[in-house]
């Protein structure tokens, strides 16, 4: 039951009421069980106590919780009030707490039907989380399909939320989801009055779309070459580095990924919506983030806006381009700590936090797109000067960082001829189709694993090679002194290759394309 009564009172000879309201704790984006306890003493010294490592958020909500019951015409109860927020030892923040402290206050007064009966359903079924206003009104909070997932592994009845996050939390099934747009419609509720409605389950498979890109493929002139290549890292979620002169349509091709990539699945789809939802960033009414993230973070971020972290952590624009596109421009120009930095979520595919009071995790399955000059005045000189020129400025990129990123693409200026041309080359629609069919090739073979993401022993298995292929891979790690993880980058790259021709087995002729993809390993650093 949610009130137990009659616990004796040490302390005094009146008895003290205990009521439970179950809640969460938004640890990165996974929600974790927390159950809000308040105990009411009746003595003439009315005061209300909440502890369990509140933050500030968190204390000042009992002023908030005092005004919207009185506000909402019922009374708040008179006594000692100690609220719990376990387990004590994880910390809490924000004003997510404010309807459960509420709910269990007014359990406390009597206000709210203690336990089920007829129509009345029982709080104990739920999972609550809201913010109040002084009026009563309850406020939208982060996290909440979080809550709903929580509530699904827990099997809870469903969960109380408010009305503008009520979408976001519908697109779990199996759970039932209420959005209130006041505390007295939860009273009323609980009460078995029928003051708030069940949100209609949302299918988020109907929601997904893709083509979410700034550009058409068919609006950079020329760059044929450089197009392939971006259609080699759209179908197997290869990291990119696009290198040439200022104006020779890097950016535009960056801006144009987005659009052939494909659609979002529906776990992908709730995963990047958690990462979103984790800093309240899913908009307002909005159920579901529907396309593939796209980030652009300025050169000038730091390590904590682009990895995560922070006094409070939160996740960074790695983590926000969970499974989408992070596009870096300009990339010797971030600060060497932000591109170190950017290694290990590169290879993992998630961001680890650690702080005195725990360690978070953040996804962090992206691809990325990276574009530079050759030189830091955007063009290179001719002959030797500026070759050395240009080695001077790559050396602001670490050989670790380079050898993560699979495709090194060298963009030429466009030659006049080209761009004054009626023909406007491959678009985004080509290109996407090629990309699906790729996709689902691998799909068949390997799941929803991309290629970029086959660990070795799958990679031994879907992308062996012949007797010719491995010779001319020997000789190219001999030649080039490539490291063992470009071995497997190449493996990888040649899988997708072979995938967009519609091939099973790799031949040597997609390995040779993949080892030319591998421009900076040719390079002294």
């Amino acid at each position: 039951m949610s009130v137990v009564a009659g616990v004796p009172d040490f302390g005094g000879s009146l008895p003290r009421v205990i009521s439970r309201i179950a809640t969460f704790v938004l640890a990165g984006i996974e929600a974790v069980p927390c159950e809000v306890e308040a105990g009411l003493t009746r003595s003439e010294l009315p005061s209300t106590t909440i502890v369990g490592l509140p933050d500030a958020a968190v204390r000042e909500s009992i002023e908030r919780v005092r005004s919207a019951i009185l506000s909402s015409r019922f009374a708040h109860p008179f006594g000692r009030v100690t609220v719990n927020l376990a387990p004590a030892d994880l910390r809490k923040e924000g004003p997510v707490y404010d309807l459960p402290i509420a709910v269990a206050l007014l359990l406390l007064g009597d206000a709210i039907d203690e336990g089920p009966g007829g129509d009345r359903p029982d709080p104990d079924d739920f999972l609550i989380a809201g913010e109040l206003a002084l009026d009563g009104r309850v406020r939208p909070v982060r996290g909440v399909i979080s809550l709903a997932m929580l509530a699904k592994r827990r099997k809870k009845r469903g969960v109380v939320v408010p009305v503008a996050n009520a979408a976001e939390a519908a697109v779990v099934d199996g759970i039932e989801v209420y959005g209130a747009a006041t505390l007295a419609d939860v009273v009323g509720f609980f009460n078995g009055h029928g003051t708030l409605e069940r949100s209609p389950p949302i299918d988020a498979d109907a929601l997904l779309s893709a083509g979410n890109a700034e550009l058409d493929f068919a609006d950079v002139r020329g760059q044929e070459a450089a197009k392939r290549a971006m259609t080699i890292a759209a179908a197997g979620m290869h990291n990119v580095l696009l290198i040439g002169p200022a104006g020779s349509g890097k950016t535009m091709m960056a801006r144009a990924l987005p659009g052939i990539l494909p659609p979002l699945a529906r776990d992908e789809a709730l995963e990047v919506t958690r990462v979103f939802s984790a800093i309240g960033a899913v908009p307002r009414g909005a159920s579901l983030i529907t396309r593939r993230p796209v980030r652009t973070p300025h050169h000038s971020a730091s390590a904590a806006a682009i990895v995560g972290g922070g006094t409070v952590p939160k996740p960074g624009e790695v983590s926000l381009a969970h499974h989408g596109v992070l596009f870096l421009d300009e990339l010797p120009e971030f600060q060497r700590t932000v591109l170190e930095g950017l290694r290990e979520p590169l290879e993992d595919g998630f961001v680890t936090v650690s702080r005195m009071q725990g360690t978070i995790r953040y996804p962090a399955r992206t691809l990325l797109v990276a574009a530079m000059n050759p030189t830091h005045r955007g063009d290179r000189s001719a002959g030797e000067e500026g070759q050395r020129e240009q080695e001077r400025y790559l050396r602001r990129l670490s050989g670790p960082l380079i050898d993560r990123i699979d495709l090194h693409v060298e963009v030429r200026a466009v030659p006049f001829g080209e761009l004054a041309s009626a023909s406007r080359g491959s678009n985004s629609a080509l290109l996407a189709a090629r990309v699906k069919a790729a996709r689902d090739r691998a799909r068949e073979r390997q799941g929803s694993l991309p290629n970029a993401q086959l660990p070795g022993r799958d990679l031994d298995r879907h992308a062996a090679l012949d007797a010719t292929s491995r010779e001319l891979l020997g000789r190219a790690m001999a030649d080039l002194g490539l490291s063992a993880r470009a071995y497997d980058k190449i493996r990888r790259v040649s899988r997708t290759i072979a995938d967009l021709e519609g091939v099973t087995s790799i031949e040597p002729h997609h390995v040779a394309e993949a080892i030319q993809y591998r421009l900076l390993d040719r390079r002294p650093r």
